[in-house]
């Protein structure tokens, strides 16, 4: 199993937060678009977050994702690509199962499941910030936060 380093996670975590999404604040409840038959990343970069809410019992005890050492974790297929935001654009690979995710959105474009349009914002094996499709993670994705 490959394990992935996170020396200067921190950088890039605080260069991620620094970024807010686009139009955020506004409530959009269009999905995103899908082109040429391919579903598209959501848009924009989020910032990421300090884990659960305090007190948040249901977060805590949750089945599916976890939060351990500061990332939400979840079971996810090996090899699963990585997305830029608002495109269809494969930017890396995830190798590592568990990976560790920050959020989701259920603003993407259609990827099917449980979840019909939830992605989820990680950091692909590369090195490079982008969506997961949900219906490549195999734990349950409702206790990560929202983007």
């Amino acid at each position: 199993m490959l394990i992935r380093k996170i020396t200067g996670a921190v950088a890039a975590c605080t260069a991620v937060a620094a970024l807010a999404l686009t139009g955020a604040g506004s409530a959009s409840a269009a999905p995103a678009s899908v082109a040429g038959g391919r579903a598209v990343a959501p848009t924009g970069t989020p910032p990421t977050t300090s884990g659960p809410a305090s007190g948040s019992a249901s977060a805590a005890l949750a089945a599916g994702c976890w939060y351990s050492g500061s990332h939400w974790w979840c079971n996810n297929v090996s090899g699963a690509p990585v997305y830029a935001s608002g495109t269809a654009t494969v930017v890396g690979y995830m190798y590592s199962n568990p990976s560790w995710f920050v959020c989701r959105s259920d603003n993407g474009g259609y990827v099917g499941g449980p979840h019909p349009y939830r992605w989820e914002w990680t950091q692909a094996d590369n090195g490079a910030w982008g969506w997961m499709k949900d219906t490549a993670i195999y734990s349950e994705t409702d206790p990560l936060p929202v983007c």
